[in-house]
């Protein structure tokens, strides 16, 4: 070997060792970065899971209403009873809106029933299960001993806690859930005007009558109607988020007897144009 070629192996000798340090060095570099990027994504499943989880206890109604800021405190006089009463912002500012529309046209608006969350829906339901609460003038724990006909018999005008659309803020009961007050006099004026009015200001009656597109779910409640630019959204993210797992185990009367099409069929299943 001559003295050339001796130079190149120092040469390379040389080079060889200044660039493994640079070599180890990159190699955990792009370990540390593989494991950063791991530990990344790691929290962002984390908050996603627990975003989902949120949304899901939203919709179900599992809070407060009065502990959260999006929702607003309805001022007695626009309400029919004394009891304290909540709505979304934002659903409130267009009732008011509405209100102060219908009261040029002679018409006195007032919410009956506004958000009602798990355990205030819980309450409504135990009761007409037990027969503390007369159903059609009947005791249901003495009329219909059956668990699923009795289950079917409440649903006709009540939602099971953790399917109510009341549970969201979005929805108002105007007066009274009685079908024949808005058949005649001041209740069918009443009915008339929203008919007409309602869906200027954002409000839709999502349980109508029974027909072709809407052949399943709740009977029509004249009384019951929905802010869109809300509810639309939370609809469609029940139908998303929501199954019937989610409502397994969920403590309420009756719970065991949950049909299969509670979700489809109910939740889902309202007048097309509130959709």
């Amino acid at each position: 070997m001559d003295k050339k070629d001796m130079r190149k192996i120092q040469l390379l000798a040389v080079l060889i060792i200044f660039l493994i340090p640079v070599i180890t060095s990159s190699l955990l570099d792009l370990k540390q970065q593989k494991e950063q990027a791991a530990a990344y994504q790691a929290l962002l499943s984390a908050q996603e899971i627990q975003r989902i989880a949120e949304k899901k206890n939203y919709l179900m109604g599992k809070f407060n209403p009065g502990g959260r800021e999006d929702f607003v405190l309805i001022p007695k006089e626009h309400t029919t009873l004394s009891v304290p009463m909540y709505l979304r912002q934002e659903a409130y500012d267009a009732f008011l809106k509405m209100s102060a529309a219908a009261k040029l046209d002679g018409i006195k608006l007032r919410i009956a029933s506004a958000t009602r969350n798990f355990d205030y829906q819980k309450v409504i339901w135990d009761n007409k299960w037990s027969g503390a609460t007369l159903v059609d003038g009947e005791n249901l724990a003495e009329s219909i001993t059956g668990g699923p006909e009795r289950f079917q018999k409440i649903l006709e005008y009540s939602a099971a806690p953790g399917t109510s659309r009341h549970h969201w803020g979005t929805d108002i009961d105007v007066y009274y859930a009685i079908p024949a007050f808005f058949e005649t006099g001041k209740g069918k004026k009443i009915y008339d005007w929203l008919v007409v009015n309602a869906p200027t200001f954002g409000f839709c009656q999502v349980y109508n009558e029974k027909g072709t597109d809407q052949f399943a779910g709740y009977h029509e409640e004249k009384w019951h109607w929905s802010y869109l630019p809300l509810a639309r959204n939370l609809t469609q993210e029940y139908k998303t988020l929501i199954t019937l797992e989610d409502l397994d185990g969920v403590s309420f009367l009756g719970s065991e007897f949950v049909p299969e099409n509670l979700i489809n069929d109910y939740v889902l299943s309202i007048n097309p144009e509130c959709l």
